[in-house]
Parts: structure tokens; sequence; C-alpha cells
């Protein structure tokens, strides 16, 4: 039948074979509205019915049980923008036997269902409609076999099918097929990119040149990928660098890992993997450092020579702190050890989310779960903020909970700006209750009220006085104690590639400004490096005042520049810069002028939305990591003694300052931190103010004095 037809039996499902296309979870959504509204010509009393797959959406159906699930409104809601398909789907064997039918047939059946909404290409439909055909045999051979009552045969003699066509394929089928999927990167005789992009994206298998796999590796990895498999996992992505070797200096290649599982999509030398690394190494602001170059092309040709004499440990020591520490990092995130190898400590870890989410936070989660439970801690999710804290919405979460979690924006676990003073004594319940021992806090400015006023608490609730640490995780990077936020990058990313599409939709008109408003509170951290980054004629911020003689001077330079062969005119403007300047004030003052046309656009809160960028990935995952190492050593000094943790060093904020990742206690933080305005005093990124007034075409001056000391290059121990 075609989708306008009547459905006359009450039950529905639906179905959704072959590989995943962009489009078919909008099509299950359009479908819940003919599934919801068509009740009027339909029997009441139907039910809706989504067949969730283990490994395809027909082995959903074959396997039945908790791969067929009621669908309700709110199950289809939200996933208008999401590609594959969010029920899944592969190819099924085991549908195309007489006995895979029966099974299929008996679980629809049991759920009472006679209608078949199928989403797939010419396959599927096929298949689809031979099942159908079949179908009038096999109630009948069911009864025969005592699988269903005789009553029933009558009942369900009957199955219609309904056709959507979903046949394009496109890169995000893996989202609903299981599949693994190979990508080579950039790295002939560095493994650098291949590694980040690992952290980046949570690859479950890395080859790197410096760091070949042991013996036996193949088998190693056919059995995770089996077990990734049986634990309904759909995505595997193994990332290899183009000079990978194993232990002999024998090539590893793509050719030689897809004999070793047949389930496997070669995707070939891909360039997006390598961009997703380059961008790592474009860090946010990442302090440059002096190095003789002749020290550094030693010390290129050592990790060579390294490899060629097959000494990977000093291949890996040579390429520095960095990649030690991300190849550590991806050694203890991608493994797990069996449970009985991990040495239980006996100690409960609670991880929240406080204040308004950014990306990158799923990712420091993800790191924070992964480690913990890796030195034999028992973590515990908080759901909402503190106000979930109030109410007990605790639970533990597990290795395979988190996986998934590092592409993902927003906050998985929830959460909210609700501070914790007024529910000190709900929480302290909580705290007793859940025997928490350490407690870890990921978000911005709220977050590092919510530890003061927790330490404030000693006194009165011993319940605190355990080892808490919070990670800077907010778009507004304003946290004091740290240079750098995780979320910061993935929203000026966010604000650059609008800017230049605004910039591109003037392209061939004449003489255009666009005034652009960012968020950040009075943090002008986004409106500067976006202006920067987007080559902008200014960047108003709170923390330079500015006044009518400055702006008539803005109006005035831009004016003589539009003279010239330049048409196009960049400002941006932080929300909270001036009081009376507002964004509307600025544009109708540059319209006033005349000489060019003016267009505004304020970017909202789409600056927090989005998948997390390669550096947010990263940055969050490995500063979380160093988190729980810091937990665990604090939890170590109290093993046996009862020790309640009441000095200041026992609740920090974890961040980076130049190159140092730092633990900084809060008590010593509240004399650098402006809390009216919500901002550290004194900001580091405000010496690159003079920098874009230069690519501006002003007159100024940049200040290179702390370049620092030329530095030696140093090798760093594994």
């Amino acid at each position: 039948q075609v989708l306008s037809g009547h459905i006359i039996h009450k039950d529905s499902s639906l179905l959704r074979t072959g590989s995943g296309r962009a489009g078919q979870s909008s099509g299950v959504q359009r479908l819940r509205v003919v599934l919801k509204c068509g009740s009027s010509f339909w029997s009441q009393g139907r039910i809706d019915f989504h067949i969730m797959p283990s490994l395809t959406l027909t082995l959903g159906m074959v396997d039945g049980g908790s791969n067929i699930v009621e669908a309700n409104w709110e199950s289809v809601s939200s996933i208008l923008q999401m590609s594959g398909m969010i029920a899944g789907s592969a190819l099924c064997q085991t549908f195309h036997t007489r006995e895979g039918c029966l099974k299929a047939a008996c679980n629809l059946v049991q759920c009472g269902i006679t209608n078949m909404c199928v989403i797939g290409g010419d396959g599927s439909l096929t298949g689809a409609n031979l099942f159908r055909k079949e179908w009038s045999g096999l109630p009948e051979e069911l009864a025969k076999n005592g699988h269903i009552e005789k009553e029933a045969v009558q009942r369900y003699a009957y199955l219609n099918v309904v056709g959507m066509v979903g046949s394009i394929d496109n890169d995000f089928c893996a989202q609903s097929h299981q599949r693994t999927f190979f990508l080579e990167v950039l790295g002939q005789h560095c493994g650098y990119l291949a590694l980040v992009s690992v952290l980046a994206c949570g690859a479950d298998w890395v080859f790197l040149p410096e760091s070949p796999p042991e013996e036996g590796w193949e088998e190693q990895m056919c059995v995770k990928l089996s077990k990734n498999r049986a634990r309904k996992k759909r995505l595997n992505i193994i990332i290899v660098a183009e000079g990978a070797i194993d232990t002999q200096n024998k090539p590893i290649t793509s050719e030689k890992i897809k004999e070793l599982d047949t389930c496997m999509t070669i995707l070939g030398h891909v360039i997006l993997a390598s961009r997703m690394g380059a961008e790592v190494v474009i860090a946010l602001g990442n302090h440059a450092v002096r190095l003789p170059l002749m020290e550094c092309v030693q010390m290129t040709q050592d990790v060579q020579k390294a490899m060629d004499e097959r000494r990977f440990q000093d291949a890996v020591r040579l390429q520095g702190k960095s990649f030690v520490g991300n190849l550590n990092t991806y050694k203890r995130l991608a493994i797990k050890l069996p449970d009985d190898q991990i040495p239980k400590t006996n100690c409960n870890v609670a991880v929240i989310n406080v204040g308004p989410p950014a990306a990158g936070m799923n990712a420091a989660v993800r790191s924070a779960v992964r480690v913990g439970i890796a030195h034999g801690h028992r973590m515990l999710a908080i759901y909402d903020g503190f106000d979930g804290f109030a109410k007990g919405q605790i639970k533990e979460i597990g290795w395979t909970d988190v996986g998934g979690w590092t592409g993902q924006g927003g906050s998985i676990l929830g959460t909210k700006r609700i501070l914790p003073g007024k529910y000190l004594e709900e929480i302290t319940t909580q705290m007793r209750m859940h025997s928490i021992n350490a407690l870890l806090i990921i978000d911005g400015f709220e977050a590092y009220l919510g530890l003061l006023e927790l330490s404030a608490a000693w006194e009165k609730h011993e319940e605190f006085c355990v080892p808490m640490v919070m990670v800077p995780t907010t778009v507004s990077n304003n946290m004091p104690g740290s240079d750098f936020s995780i979320g910061a990058d993935t929203a000026l990313n966010t604000i650059t590639d609008t800017c230049d599409r605004i910039k591109q939709s003037a392209s061939g008109t004449k003489s255009h400004v666009f005034i652009i408003e960012t968020m950040g509170g009075y943090c002008g951290y986004l409106a500067n490096m976006g202006g920067l980054a987007a080559g902008a004629h200014a960047a108003y911020i709170f923390k330079e005042p500015f006044n009518i003689r400055d702006l008539q001077s803005n109006v005035e330079h831009l004016t003589e520049k539009m003279k010239t062969t330049i048409q196009r005119g960049l400002v941006l403007r932080n929300e909270s810069c001036s009081e009376n300047y507002t964004t509307d004030f600025i544009y109708q003052l540059y319209s006033e002028e005349g000489v060019f046309g003016c267009r505004k656009n304020v970017l909202g809160h789409m600056q927090q939305g989005g998948a997390p960028s390669p550096f947010d990935r990263n940055f969050g995952t490995k500063i979380s990591a160093r988190t729980v190492e810091w937990i665990t050593t604090k939890l170590k000094e109290a093993w046996g003694r009862g020790k309640k943790f009441t000095t200041d060093d026992s609740v920090c904020v974890l961040g980076i300052s130049k190159r140092n990742i730092i633990f900084q206690p809060v008590a010593e933080l509240k004399k650098e931190t402006d809390f009216e305005h919500r901002i550290p005093k004194e900001q580091g990124w405000l010496k690159l103010r003079p920098l874009m007034k230069i690519l501006a075409k002003y007159k100024a001056s940049y200040d290179v004095s702390d370049l620092g000391q030329l530095e030696h290059v140093q090798p760093w121990s594994v």
C-alpha cells in the first residue's frame, strides 16, 4: 500500500533495513505524524512499535524481545537533524531462511503487529514484499509447532506493508549499521595525526609507526571487535597512520586488516581524519615556544632511526611530552582490563555537570568514567546538576555507558545553573547515602561558585570533607585558574564559520559592513579571538572601555578603507561590552554614515550548540583524565586512616596556564576573581588586542617581550 492508503488493522510497526541514509530519521518522525494524526480513520486502541535491532532491523525482528519496543510521541522527537537511522539497520542472513522468517513472524504476532512501514532501498523493499507473500503460511506453521495459539492464525492472517524509499548512501551509515570502519591518515614517519584523531573520535584501535602492536595483535583486535558487537555496539573505528608497521618493521596495510574482519569497510586515505588531527595542532591560542632548528631536525632523524632499529620505546620518547601523554591516554581509555584484573578501591567517585552546556563536556565525562574504572573506583553519574543531586538523581555509570560520547554536544548528564547553597542538607544526605568519596564537577563559573559553597560548609557538614575538583567547561572562557576552557574552541569555530558565511553572502555586492554580536558575558574572549580569526575591522569588549569618539574613529577608518578595493567590513561586539553602546546603537551609527550598507546579526545560543571541535574533544579527554589521577592520589593518602580533607589543596580547579596543566585551590583563586562580572582579574589573551588592530590597518604596537628564552629540545620519558 502507499502511505496515503488506509491500514485497517489495529497495530503497526516501523522497520528500517539496508544501509543508513541521511533523512531516514526524519522519515520516522514524519511517520509519527501519520500514525498519530491518522487515528481518526484507523481503528481505536492501535499501538505503534519500533523494531529496534541488535545487529540489524531484520535481525531485531528475528531476535524480538527488547529489540521491539513501543513507540510514542516523545521517542521520535528531536531526531529530524540526525543522519543515519536511529533504530539501526543492516543486512541479515537469518531473515532469508524459513527459520528466520518463522521467528520474525512469531515475534510480530506476539506483539500484535499486522502492519509494517518499511524504510529502505530496493533490496529492503523487495525482501519485505517477499516476507508479506510468505506470511499466509507462517502463522499456521507457528500454531502447528505450538508457538502461538490456533485462534491467532485467523486474527493475524494478513500482513500489510507500506514502503518508504530511502536509498542514498552517506558517510554516516555506521550509526545504523554494525560495521567497522578503517581510516588511513597522513603520517608516514609520525603517528601524531592518527593519535590525536583517535582521541578526538573515540576510536577503538590505532596503528602508529612509533608504537607498533604487540605480537598476536590480529587476534586481540578481532576479539575486541567481537566483544563490541556482542554488546550491540554499532560503530567501530580503526585508525592507522600511513607509515604504520609491526614489531618486525613490516607495513600494516588496509588490505591486511580487511582480511581479518569481513565486516570492515575501508575508507582509504582520507583527509577528514588528517584535518581533524591538524586542527588539534592549531590549538586555541596555543603558546609558541622557541627551539633551535637543527635540534628539531636532529630529533626527527633520531625518531626515524629508532624505528628502523626497532627501538620503539625510544621512538615514542623522542616524539615528546605531548605524544607520550596522548598515547598513554589512548591506552587507558580504549582498552579495558577484565574486572578481575582491576584492584578495587571501594571508593565512590561522582561526576556532575553544572551550569550552561558546552561542547566537549561529554568527552570529559567519558574520560573521567573510564579512567576512574581503570583505577578501581565505582563511578557515579549525577543527573541535572545540583538540583538532581539534591533529589537523588544518582546512578552508577559503567565503561560501555559512555561509549560514543566523545563527539556529542550538549550535556548528556543534564545540567542546570542552580547552586548548591540552598540544598546543602539534601545534598549532604545524598553524599552519605551513596558513600561519595570524591566529587568531580565539569562546567563553568557556576561550578566554581558551587565548589566555594561546598567547601565553605566543611564545618557544618563533614560529608563535604572529600577531594573535590573542577574541570573548566564554558564557551565564555571566563574561568579563573585556566587560560582555556573546554567548549570555547567549538564556539570560536562557530563564530568564525558564521562570519565567513555572512561575508560571503555579500560577495558581488558593494560596500557592506556586518555587525556581529557574540556571547561571553563580560568576557570578550570570543569577540576578540573571533575577530582575529575572521579578519574583523574592530571587536568591542568590556575589558577595553570605549566611547563615542572611539566609535567615530572606527567608522571614519572603515570609510577610508571602503574607498579602496576593500568592499566588506566586519565588526564584532561582545554582548556585555557596554550598557549604552548596544548592538542596535552601533548598527545605527555605522548605517548613518551612508557610505556602505550595514547589517547586524546576533549569533545567540548557536554558539553553545554543535558537535565539539577536535581540540575540545582532546582537551576535555586529557584534562579530565588528569583530574581522576589527582583524585586517586588524594584518596590513596586517606586509605585506612579515615582522613578528612579540609585543607585548601583538596578543593581545586584544574586549568592550563601557558604550557602547564596545574591544580589551583579555589580558595587562592578568590583573590584573582572579579565576582561581579564573573571574569578573572587578569586575562592573558588581552595581550593579543593590538595584533587585531595592526591587521585592521590601525597604528598600534605589539608587545613581544614575553616570547621567552630559547629552549632546547628534550626527549620525554615514557
